[in-house]
């Protein structure tokens, strides 16, 4: 998953002007705490803060779909 991919999912979760305000203000317990923004800078799979967001933020099944990974030729 590309961030790029990841503030997609973000902003059509929560929307364009609020996803950064959840990336950098939500403590995510399944991050140990921290914020997406901290694991992304501290080098987390950017797949696994998307997973945890997820989790912790209650978003519906139907709404954390994950673009298919890029296939090798």
């Amino acid at each position: 998953m590309r961030l790029s991919e990841f503030w997609g999912l973000m902003e059509r979760e929560f929307g364009s002007g609020y996803a950064s305000i959840v990336a950098g203000s939500q403590a995510l317990g399944s991050l140990g705490g921290r914020t997406a923004d901290q694991a992304l800078e501290g080098g987390e799979k950017v797949r696994l803060v998307w997973e945890a967001i997820c989790r912790d933020m209650d978003v519906p099944p139907e709404h954390q779909e994950l673009p298919d990974p890029p296939r090798r030729a």
